[in-house]
């Protein structure tokens, strides 16, 4: 049984939602939120990657910083930008990408349930980044951005979406970067999915891991403080985005090597079967193509370690049977010889970083399926680091939730 609570949003005015929205913190740098933000003072960038809105060099986590969120989301909501709800409601987010079309139910989640594995994980969070959203959440009394969670769809959950996206206009409607467009409804009639989703035996996270263990962190720290009981108070929900498992689409997480030598080159076409091609993207599960001295090259990946789910995950066989052996790359999370690149950049950005000289080998991988990541999670295990991208993206400024 999965808990949803209806709480009084904190919405752009109709016409302001351009002038607020943007990415997630987690898929920019500090200097692509500076380059995005500039000539944009109102731009949620200054709430939830403030240090930018302070001298070039202050560390990420130095006190300053949360200070400066603080204050930059209080600015937003006192301004004539932001209005709150005054009766608790439940919010609809579509995101429409060409002909991709997903339609979510952005709504509170409980702490409760995700300490309790309502809400399922299927990937390790680091403790460092969970401190920085802790003390973000902390200091601002907010929960500045949703998480994506996704669900196994019912009739009940799809008619009360439809009765609302097809007779009533969204309230707000944004085009962002890529050309996505996002789309935004309100309902005060929460019964229905409050109990439509009681029926949901487990929610899943799908995008925002380090987000709701932080969440957790900081409800379990308030309610010492306040002697509360668990469920009781504001701080105990957190917002997320709960989109249907059917309309979800990942993309593959591509990696790149900073350095390799001439030997570790020749071994891998004499010991990895790596022959020439003009396949940029693998066309199927268990192959990968490889962009290194100037060409494209496609290799079977090596068998498997394992029976369970995540051996046969290709990102895991890459990384037992390539990248661990050749490439000596143990943790690919501390590594520095290794990153990542989100398959929404393409195959494109591969090739410019290997010819630019700032990595020798890039890596383009098959995605992973929504079904292989729900069989992880409900098998208690744990993906390795980067094997999901989900695209679109849901933005950050729509809509804010304070306790």
């Amino acid at each position: 049984m999965a808990i949803i609570h209806p709480f009084k949003g904190w919405l752009p005015k109709t016409d302001k939602a351009d002038e607020v929205a943007c990415v997630p913190y987690d898929v920019i740098s500090t200097e692509e939120a500076a380059e995005m933000a500039n000539g944009k003072p109102d731009s949620f960038l200054y709430v939830i990657r403030p240090e930018i809105d302070l001298p070039e060099g202050t560390p990420f986590n130095d006190d300053s910083v949360y200070e400066k969120g603080a204050e930059n989301l209080k600015r937003l909501l006192n301004s004539d930008i932001y209005e709150q709800d005054e009766r608790h409601a439940i919010y609809l987010y579509q995101l429409e990408s060409g002909d991709h079309i997903q339609t979510g139910v952005f709504t509170c989640a409980s702490v409760e349930d995700y300490d309790n594995d309502v809400i399922l994980k299927h990937e390790l969070t680091r403790p460092d980044k969970e401190d920085d959203r802790t003390r973000h959440i902390l200091t601002q009394e907010a929960h500045a951005e949703p998480v994506m969670l996704t669900f196994r769809d019912t009739a009940d959950i799809s008619f009360h979406i439809e009765k609302i996206t097809l007779t009533v206009p969204p309230l707000i409607e944004h085009k962002g970067e890529g050309g996505v467009i996002h789309r935004i409804w309100k309902t005060y009639s929460t019964v229905d999915f409050v109990e439509g989703f009681a029926a949901i035996p487990n929610l899943y996270v799908a995008d925002g891991h380090h987000r709701c263990k932080s969440a957790s962190r900081v409800a379990e720290e308030l309610r010492k403080k306040s002697g509360a009981f668990p469920g009781e108070s504001e701080f105990e929900y957190f917002p997320v985005v709960l989109f249907p498992m059917d309309q979800m689409r990942i993309l593959p997480y591509n990696r790149v090597i900073k350095k390799i030598t001439s030997e570790q080159f020749e071994k891998l076409k004499s010991d990895f079967g790596l022959t020439p091609t003009d396949e940029k993207e693998p066309a199927e599960k268990g192959r990968v193509s490889i962009y290194t001295h100037g060409k494209w090259w496609s290799m079977n990946l090596p068998e498997a370690k394992g029976s369970d789910t995540v051996s046969t995950l290709d990102v895991a066989r890459l990384q037992d049977g390539l990248l661990e052996p050749l490439f000596g790359i143990q943790n690919p999370r501390t590594d520095d010889n290794i990153s990542f690149v989100g398959g929404i950049r393409g195959t494109a950005e591969l090739e410019k970083l290997v010819n630019t000289g700032k990595v020798e080998l890039a890596i383009s991988m098959y995605p992973t399926s929504i079904e292989e990541l729900i069989d992880v999670s409900d098998n208690g295990e744990l993906m390795p680091p980067k094997s999901t991208w989900f695209e679109p993206k849901i933005k950050s400024g729509f809509i804010v939730h304070t306790f």
